[in-house]
């Protein structure tokens, strides 16, 4: 009787489910959950502190929605990865692993179009840039980003430093009134001496001169191939952040497939033993 009830007891006690699996899930969705509120903060602070609303019409989307509707959707797949593995429900672990898996393949689907159709997304990337430079007056944010841009890769407009005359208050218009007509920012300039006293009027005029001319003040090829050849000549790098991005995906489908996997074999198991626990014989 006594082996019996040992028996029993150890049956009871056994479990499919490994705690290390269960956990380790659990970290992982609660440090994206954690990531997801931040996110979600971030864009909601910079959607009410940002008044410029003409300065984003330069982008297809508002980065500050895009982060929260992003956080948002982060959110509530690491809610379903967390409750999931902590509750060891099927359905919310199903959910998180299948939207995962949509992610990932999005991911990889959007990084193989843009390498085949390279040249489209170059005309998108300039079509960004040109809308950027009209607009580069309407929001500060947006010109610290280009002058930055254009200081980090030595580089001056879209395809030219020309572009800069679609901004009204660079173009070489006759009728434009501005002070800084035929211009281009600052960010252009080719600084020679750091301890040098900083013109911020350097790119003054600089539309009016010829390439060559112009290319002894200013820098005059465009940001296009300038961001172009960077990404040619750092591949390695910018294939290291995408598979970094990857495996976090990969290893949380990989975790939660095992969990349910285990989870399905407990429920066999219990099914099991009340059948037999109800009619011994059977």
């Amino acid at each position: 009787m006594g082996n019996g009830k040992d028996a029993a007891t150890s049956d009871a006690e056994f479990t499919f489910v490994s705690p290390v699996v269960k956990y380790l899930l659990f970290v992982f969705n609660f440090i994206c959950w954690v990531i997801s509120f931040v996110m979600v903060g971030i864009g909601v602070y910079a959607r009410l502190i940002k008044q410029a609303e003409t300065a984003l019409a330069c982008l297809t989307v508002d980065p500050a929605v895009m982060l929260m509707v992003v956080g948002i959707f982060m959110f509530i797949v690491t809610f379903c990865g967390c409750v999931g593995s902590l509750r060891e429900n099927i359905c919310l672990l199903q959910t998180f692993c299948i939207s995962l898996t949509v992610i990932f393949i999005l991911q990889l689907t959007a990084g193989i179009m843009g390498f085949i159709f390279s040249d489209k997304a170059r005309g998108k990337v300039t079509e960004v840039i040109n809308k950027s430079i009209i607009h580069y007056r309407d929001d500060v944010d947006l010109q610290n980003l280009i002058d930055y841009g254009q200081k980090e890769f030595r580089c001056c407009g879209g395809e030219a430093f020309t572009d800069w005359s679609q901004n009204i208050y660079f173009n070489c218009s006759e009728k434009n009134p501005s002070r800084e007509r035929c211009s281009v920012p600052f960010s252009c300039c080719i600084i020679t001496k750091v301890k040098e006293l900083f013109n911020s009027m350097c790119g003054e005029g600089m539309q009016k001169l010829d390439y060559i001319t112009a290319g002894q003040y200013v820098y005059t090829d465009g940001c296009i191939d300038k961001l172009v050849n960077w990404i040619h000549s750092n591949l390695f790098i910018i294939g290291g952040i995408a598979l970094g991005l990857a495996i976090p995906q990969l290893v949380g489908i990989l975790l939660s497939q095992i969990l349910i996997n285990q989870i399905k074999d407990q429920i066999e198991l219990q099914n099991y033993n009340a059948r037999h626990r109800s009619d011994p014989w059977s």
